[in-house]
């Protein structure tokens, strides 16, 4: 498996240069996590924690994530942020679902980094092509990571190697979610079918977009162009005198 091996190396040489130990990654039961387990364990077996940080999530999430560790021999830590994440709703004026809801990934992503630095390891993100393309992530939540093994891979790129690595079929199955709340799904949130935003990216890449239907064209354009600004570092003003 030429792809995984690669990307191994890649873990395994970012971790090094970085100078850390290991790696620390946000197990939530999902294939993209489910697939970066699996790659992380190859790399640096003994050297990676997956971290279960529940907040309101379905019971469903930790099984499956304790099934993906079981299945990679990735060492697990569960700590729940759901009072924590209330109390801070509790104390924030009201606001839309989704405002509330990106609280999480964020939390999230406090945690992680406090497990990572008190291991001296990296924060290891799960976040593939296609959500990156479109800024389908929280920004300094999810995407608050230090190194994203399979940010170069489409969703079916995705499918394809954790079938190839033996992630359990019942991640593979499962409709892809943040857990953002009861029932939400990716494609829902996104108003695309990731076999579509997929087919687009890489019509886009080629410039040869006739083959996209006008509706997943606008829609996939209009979303890469309104989340520029997570793909980039916060602009800087520059004196000029």
């Amino acid at each position: 498996m030429p792809l995984a091996d690669d990307i191994v190396s890649w873990i395994r040489t970012t971790v090094h240069d970085a100078g850390a130990t290991g790696v620390v990654i946000g197990l939530s039961g999902g294939i993209d996590s489910s697939l970066v387990a699996a790659l992380a364990a190859r790399a640096l077996p003994g050297n990676v924690l997956g971290a279960m940080l529940p907040c309101e999530s379905a019971p469903q999430d930790a099984e499956d994530a304790r099934l993906v560790a079981t299945a990679f021999r990735v060492e697990t830590l569960e700590i729940d942020l759901t009072a924590v994440y209330r109390a801070l709703v509790a104390a924030l004026p009201e606001a839309p679902r989704l405002v509330r809801s990106n609280i999480k990934p964020r939390l999230r992503m406090t945690a992680l980094y406090y497990l990572a630095a008190s291991r001296h390891y990296l924060v290891c993100g799960a976040s593939n092509r296609s959500e990156l393309a479109i800024g389908y992530f929280t920004k300094f939540g999810d995407g608050g990571v230090d190194m994203m093994p399979i940010g170069g891979l489409l969703k079916g790129e995705v499918v394809a190697l954790a079938k190839q690595l033996g992630v359990p079929q019942r991640i593979i199955d499962r409709p892809p979610t943040a857990g953002l709340w009861p029932g939400q799904t990716d494609e829902g949130e996104m108003g695309l079918r990731y076999a579509d935003l997929d087919a687009a990216l890489v019509a886009l890449a080629s410039n040869q977009m006739s083959g996209v239907s006008p509706q997943v064209r606008a829609r996939v354009c209009g979303l890469m162009g309104n989340s520029a600004h997570k793909r980039a570092l916060p602009p800087v003003f520059i004196p000029t005198h």
